[in-house]
């Protein structure tokens, strides 16, 4: 069984203001990386409109189609623009996600990675920010537990940005744990330790500028693993941001390849250990080229060589 691999062109469409770090040319970098990988490559569909709704509010989803323009660009706030590709590029990217939910439970993959872009992590309930527009990672944790009938789902989000938007979709909801460690002060400017939501269900790490793997690796080891053991999820799904890179231009974290690496192995022992290997991962940031393609090819290696053991 092979790791799969969801993306769509649409994904290319999605353009942004010439200089603007949320590029084509991430996906580009992201797709040589992976080119040569044994995977199982699968087409992201468009996604169901009541998958969106577990979310976010009919009027988000009005709005945005409102918002869309038919040439050049509209700026939604001063990082987060749309043109004319973006709405399919959204669509694809929740339905990615949820595909690959589907594909993991459902027995077809042991895990999965999801190419996509835009990111996610950042959408709020009626809120798009930070590059982000639908709630991709919270999206497909509520189809896990309301359609697929799991009890308990654990998102682990190492973008060096505070998944503020997947916090805000899911802290209420005793069954899914989120845990994020991300780099402090940064933006959005939340994600504080004491932010723990409705049952202790979410774990905020913030890490000091300048913070390395080894002490990446003891914040894991200390906060978030073991919570997800105490916490024995069904399913896990990974919010993988690579922009905690040493050679990332919109942050202070220093980690490299093998940091990943090592968190892709420590999240597929836990998969293994509570949830039957089950682990499904989603793109979120990584703005330097090079520093993206290297990281997301390590953390798919890991993952590619899990389907083999």
């Amino acid at each position: 069984m092979k790791t799969v691999l969801i993306t769509h062109p649409d994904c290319l469409d999605h353009v942004t203001p010439p200089g603007h770090p949320e590029q084509v040319a991430r996906m580009d970098a992201v797709a040589q990386a992976l080119q040569d990988m044994d995977l199982n490559r699968v087409t992201a569909p468009m996604a169901a409109e009541d998958d969106v709704l577990r979310v976010h509010p009919r009027s988000h989803l009005e709005a945005l189609r409102r918002a869309a323009p038919a040439e050049g660009w509209v700026s939604l706030d001063a990082d987060t623009h749309m043109s004319p590709g973006t709405l399919a590029a959204i669509w694809r990217g929740v339905g990615g996600a949820v595909r690959a939910v589907d594909m993991v439970l459902g027995g077809d993959a042991q895990n999965a990675f999801v190419a996509m872009r835009p990111p996610g992590h950042h959408a709020e309930k009626t809120t798009p920010m930070g590059f982000c527009f639908f709630g991709n990672v919270a999206i497909a944790a509520k189809h896990a537990l309301d359609h697929h009938g799991l009890g308990r789902v654990a998102i682990v989000d190492f973008d060096v940005h505070h998944g503020n938007g997947t916090q805000d979709l899911v802290e209420d909801d005793p069954r899914i744990l989120f845990c994020s460690t991300h780099q402090s002060p940064l933006y959005p400017g939340t994600g504080r330790a004491d932010e723990t939501g409705v049952a202790d269900n979410v774990i905020n790490v913030p890490l000091a500028e300048g913070t390395d793997g080894a002490g990446f690796r003891r914040a894991m080891n200390d906060h978030v693993l073991p919570r997800l053991r105490d916490f024995k999820p069904e399913l896990i799904l990974v919010s993988a941001g690579f922009d905690a890179h040493a050679a990332d231009p919109l942050a202070g974290l220093e980690l490299v390849e093998d940091d990943f690496a090592w968190i892709t192995a420590q999240l597929c022992d836990l998969a293994d250990a509570f949830c039957a290997g089950r682990v499904v991962s989603c793109l979120e940031g990584g703005y330097d080229l090079t520093a993206l393609g290297a990281s997301a090819a390590a953390h798919v290696k890991v993952l590619r060589e899990r389907c083999d053991g």
